[in-house]
């Protein structure tokens, strides 16, 4: 089969890209607006960019109904800071249950119950259920388009990095101990640790 994107409309575009990259890691960002309510939303579109300046980046889209941004990005372009949040096994039902649409003034970590705890860095909360936190400052933002299907890429640079005791040893995270999940296509998440294997590079 060959596909032109010209040829789709922006969900089955979407439904390619969600599809077949994968799996993807999850950023679940947490923010705060102006007025100090907090928010945190899951983004699949997720990955690091470089060690040395420390950056990271995640792509949200616009809504899906009216191609308004989501509150995570308006609040990153307000307060300039935010906090990647690595998401591991043993919360994974709350963090997918704050990717509802909801209005801007209700905070998701209490309506799922999750606990805040302060940064060091930045304003926004930690969330503390999770292993590893990255406080971040915003570094840049790039839109590409204002309607539904469109997105932004918000690149953010570490300031402060939060790693739990027992998952540090020698300068490396134990993944086991992480428990990291996935994002497949549709309602699919996915375990990485299912099964791995070590490939060695030749040099």
């Amino acid at each position: 089969m060959e596909i032109t994107p010209k040829s789709l409309d922006w969900q089955e575009a979407y439904k390619l890209l969600i599809g077949s990259i994968v799996p993807r890691p999850i950023a679940f960002v947490s923010t705060i607006d102006l007025k100090g309510t907090p928010n945190v939303a899951p983004y699949s579109f997720f990955t690091a960019i470089c060690a040395d300046p420390m950056l990271i980046c995640f792509s949200p889209m616009r809504k899906g109904t009216n191609g308004n941004k989501k509150d995570t990005l308006l609040n990153i372009e307000e307060t300039k800071e935010f906090v990647i949040n690595i998401v591991s096994q043993e919360f994974v039902r709350e963090m997918n249950d704050t990717a509802q649409d909801l209005p801007q003034e209700i905070d998701e970590f209490d309506l799922v119950g999750l606990e805040k705890t302060p940064s060091h860095t930045v304003k926004p909360y930690r969330v503390k259920e999770s292993k590893v936190q990255l406080e971040c400052t915003l570094h840049d933002v790039l839109h590409f388009g204002d309607k539904p299907g469109a997105g932004s890429l918000v690149i953010g640079q570490v300031q402060h990095v939060h790693i739990r005791d027992d998952l540090f040893n020698e300068g490396k995270i134990d993944t086991e101990l992480l428990k990291p999940i996935g994002r497949l296509a549709g309602q699919t998440f996915t375990n990485p640790l299912a099964e791995t294997f070590d490939l060695v590079r030749k040099r």
